[in-house]
């Protein structure tokens, strides 16, 4: 049966292997670009990065489970040791017991859930209006906040509090305009109309 319509049906139009492979391919590519804006911070061994704006936007665009099998396979390449990841830091399988691997680690589960909740509407049609989708979206934020807060506080031994100062605090107004950046993205694109938006697979 074929998957119900998302934005990427709309933009990629056609249905079948081919095309959820070609969708999957322009997601991972949008991540590998994203990775490449880092910003490191002297005062904390994570960067900013473009990488959960990707993130955000793969979830919204694609739906729960295509966007969760597109960055499972962004970080599969990471660790088999390609360039897709942010510069600073160790490759391959090395970056996973580094400092943000708790960040990366997070982001499927965050577009799965962002995407699942853009899909059933559990805060309304996502897709037509804005608080919804924002909503939707500091979901997903949390999850990759949660994620990263929690591999620094236990994984790096650094404690709760010193986790969240700088792990989670420093990066919290970009991530509101990553947010912010998602929704002009989504609203910008005009392929649906409020009646239009089905359920997602």
């Amino acid at each position: 049966m074929a998957q119900a319509r998302v934005l990427a049906d709309r933009m990629i139009p056609g249905e079948g292997l081919m095309w959820d492979a070609l969708r999957i391919a322009a997601a991972n590519l949008l991540l590998v670009l994203c990775a490449r804006v880092a910003i490191p911070l002297p005062w904390t061994p994570v960067p900013i990065t473009g990488q959960t704006f990707g993130v955000m936007l793969i979830a919204v665009l694609l739906g729960p489970t295509r966007a969760a099998v597109a960055i499972s396979l962004y970080l599969l390449e990471g660790f088999a040791g390609l360039p897709v990841f942010q510069p600073f830091g160790p490759p391959g399988p090395a970056r996973f017991i580094g400092p943000t691997a708790g960040y990366l680690l997070a982001y499927p589960f965050a577009a799965a859930v962002s995407g699942w909740l853009v899909a059933k509407r559990v805060f309304g049609n996502a897709y037509a209006r804005v608080l919804p989708l924002v909503a939707s979206l500091v979901c997903g934020e949390s999850v990759v906040f949660l994620g990263g807060c929690t591999w620094l506080a236990v994984g790096m031994h650094l404690g709760w509090g010193a986790a969240f100062a700088s792990g989670v605090a420093p990066f919290l107004p970009g991530d509101a305009v990553k947010i912010a950046a998602v929704v002009a993205v989504v609203r910008s694109l005009h392929l649906v109309t409020p009646d239009e938006v089905p359920d997602v697979q």
